[in-house]
C-alpha cells in the first residue's frame, strides 16, 4: 500500500467512524456522511481552516462566532499547558485560583461602567442561565419574591439549556420538541428596522419596539417582572443593529420599573463590533452582562456574568447565591482567557475589527447595484449580514429549504467560504483578518449571489 493510499484509507475510516459514533450538534444522525456542509477539520491558521481532504476555506463565521484572535495561536496552547501542569482544577465553592482572580480583575477593568464582579461559567448558555437565577434571587433578597418574569425579544437566541432556550425568541424551532417552556417568559418585538413589526420607519416610528417593553412591564405588573434580556446586536435575528436611541430608551424603562437589564454579549463581546463590548457603542451598562465565546476565542470553554455592585451586594451576609457550576472559574480556562486577552490588546484586534468591518460593509454595499437579490446589508465591526430576497420591492423571502438557498450554500463552499447562509449570509470572521482577505470574502459572496440569481431566474 502506497503512502497516499494509506492516507486515503485512514481518511475514509475516520469519516466512517464519525458517521457511526459522533452525534453532531443540531444535525441528524450520520450527518457527516450525508451533508456536504459537514467536514472533518484538521488545521487552522488565522482566518483559514483546512479539512481532512486538504480543502482550504475562509472561516467566515469564526468557528461559531467566537475564534476572535484566529486559529493556530500557540501562545494560548502554551498557557493552557503551563496551568494544567501546575493546578488543573479547584472547586469554586471552596476557594479560587490565581488565574481566576487575575481574570476577574482584568474583566472588571475592561467591562462597561461599573460591572465590577464576575460569576464564571463554562459557556454562553450557562452564563444566561446564571444571570436569570441571579436576577430572580436578587429580587427575592430585596423583599420582592414575586418578581419572577423575564422579557426577551422575538428572534433572539440566548442558548440551548432550558432557561436560556425559554427566553430565546426562537419558538418556531424549539416548540415542537421542548414546550412547555419556563413559565413567566414574555417576548417583545426586536428593533429589526428592515422588517419592522409595526410597519413603521425610523425615526418616525418613535422607537415603538422599545416602548413596547415598557407597555409589557406595565401590563404584567412591574412588581412581577425580574429582568429584560437582549443582545446589543442580535446575530440570530439576522445581524440586527438597533437604531439610535433604542438602548437608551430600554435602559430608562428598566430603571423606571426597577427591572434588571441583562445585556447578552456572548457573541458581541471581546472586539467583535469594533469596541471591546458592543454596549459601548451606545454608552449602555446592563445590570448584568453575559459573556463567553470570544473570552477565550474558543480555545477552551469559558463564560461569565458581569454584575454591577448593587446586584452582588444583595447577596452579602446570609443571602448567599443558591447556584453553582462544577467548572466555573476553571483555572486552565482562566489562563487561556488571559493569554487570549493579551493577544487582543497587543495586536490591536478591536481597532482592526473596526477598520476591517468598515471595509467589509463598504464592499458588501457595493454589490447592491449588481445583485437584485440583496435586500439589505447591515452590521457593525466584523459582524455583518447580507439579507437575500426574491423581490427587493416587496422583500419577499426565499424559502429556507428551497433550491435557491441550497445553490447559494453550495456555491459559497465551492468557492472556499464556510459560514451560515439562509435568507441571511452571516459574515463574522476572526478579528485578525487583513484587507486582502476581506476582499476575498466580498468576491466569494459576489460570485455566490450570481449563482443564486441564475438559479432563481433573476439574472
Amino acid at each position: 500500500m502506497t503512502e497516499a493510499t494509506a492516507v486515503r484509507s485512514n481518511q475514509a475510516a475516520l469519516k466512517e467512524a464519525a458517521a457511526e459514533h459522533l452525534f453532531m450538534h443540531s444535525s441528524p444522525y450520520r450527518a457527516i456522511a450525508h451533508d456536504a456542509g459537514k467536514r472533518v477539520l484538521t488545521e487552522g491558521k488565522g482566518i483559514w481552516v483546512t479539512d481532512i481532504d486538504g480543502n482550504r476555506f475562509i472561516d467566515a463565521l469564526a468557528g461559531l462566532w467566537l475564534v476572535n484572535v484566529g486559529h493556530g495561536r500557540a501562545e494560548i496552547g502554551e498557557a493552557i499547558a503551563r496551568q494544567a501542569s501546575t493546578l488543573a482544577y479547584a472547586s469554586s465553592t471552596t476557594g479560587t485560583t490565581i488565574p481566576a482572580i487575575q481574570l476577574a480583575e482584568r474583566l472588571a477593568a475592561m467591562a462597561p461602567g461599573d460591572q465590577n464582579t464576575v460569576f464564571f461559567t463554562s459557556g454562553g448558555s450557562e452564563s444566561v442561565e446564571s444571570a436569570l437565577k441571579i436576577a430572580r434571587q436578587y429580587h427575592y433578597h430585596r423583599g420582592e419574591p414575586k418578581r419572577q418574569k423575564i422579557i426577551g425579544r422575538r428572534g433572539s437566541y440566548h442558548g440551548g439549556t432550558y432557561g436560556a432556550m425559554s427566553v430565546s425568541g426562537t419558538r418556531q424551532v424549539t416548540d415542537p420538541y421542548h414546550s412547555p417552556f419556563m413559565p413567566g417568559v414574555l417576548h417583545a418585538s426586536p428593533p429589526y428596522c428592515y422588517r419592522c413589526d409595526f410597519r413603521q420607519s425610523f425615526p418616525g416610528c418613535g422607537l415603538l419596539c422599545a416602548d413596547q417593553i415598557g407597555q409589557m412591564i406595565e401590563y404584567e405588573n412591574p412588581k412581577t417582572v425580574a429582568a429584560v434580556i437582549a443582545e446589543p446586536i442580535s446575530a440570530s435575528n439576522g445581524i440586527v443593529v438597533p437604531p439610535d436611541g433604542y438602548w437608551q430608551r430600554v435602559r430608562e424603562i428598566c430603571d423606571k420599573y426597577g427591572v434588571l437589564l441583562i445585556t447578552d454579549e456572548v457573541i458581541n463581546g471581546f472586539g467583535r463590533t469594533g469596541k471591546m463590548f458592543a454596549s459601548e457603542h451606545w454608552g449602555l451598562v446592563g445590570d448584568m452582562m453575559t459573556m463567553a465565546k470570544g473570552l477565550t476565542s474558543g480555545y477552551v470553554p469559558m463564560g461569565g456574568v458581569m454584575c454591577r455592585p448593587h446586584v452582588v451586594e444583595a447577596f452579602e451576609g446570609p443571602n448567599s447565591l443558591s447556584h453553582l457550576l462544577t467548572y466555573g472559574g476553571h483555572p486552565v480556562a482562566a489562563a487561556a482567557a488571559l493569554a487570549n486577552l493579551d493577544i487582543i490588546e497587543r495586536e490591536g484586534l478591536v481597532e482592526n475589527a473596526a477598520r476591517m468591518g468598515a471595509l467589509l460593509l463598504e464592499g458588501l454595499n457595493g454589490l447592491k447595484s449588481k445583485h437584485p437579490c440583496i435586500g439589505d446589508v447591515r452590521g457593525l465591526g466584523l459582524i455583518a449580514g447580507v439579507e437575500v430576497v426574491k423581490d427587493r420591492a416587496t422583500k419577499e423571502k426565499f424559502a429556507e429549504t428551497g433550491p435557491e438557498l441550497k445553490v447559494l450554500n453550495e456555491s459559497l463552499r465551492r468557492r472556499g467560504l464556510l459560514t451560515r447562509a439562509g435568507t441571511i449570509i452571516n459574515l463574522c470572521p476572526p478579528l485578525c483578518i487583513s484587507p486582502d482577505e476581506v476582499q476575498q470574502i466580498v468576491d466569494i459572496v459576489d460570485g455566490a449571489l450570481g449563482d443564486l440569481e441564475q438559479s432563481a431566474g433573476l439574472a
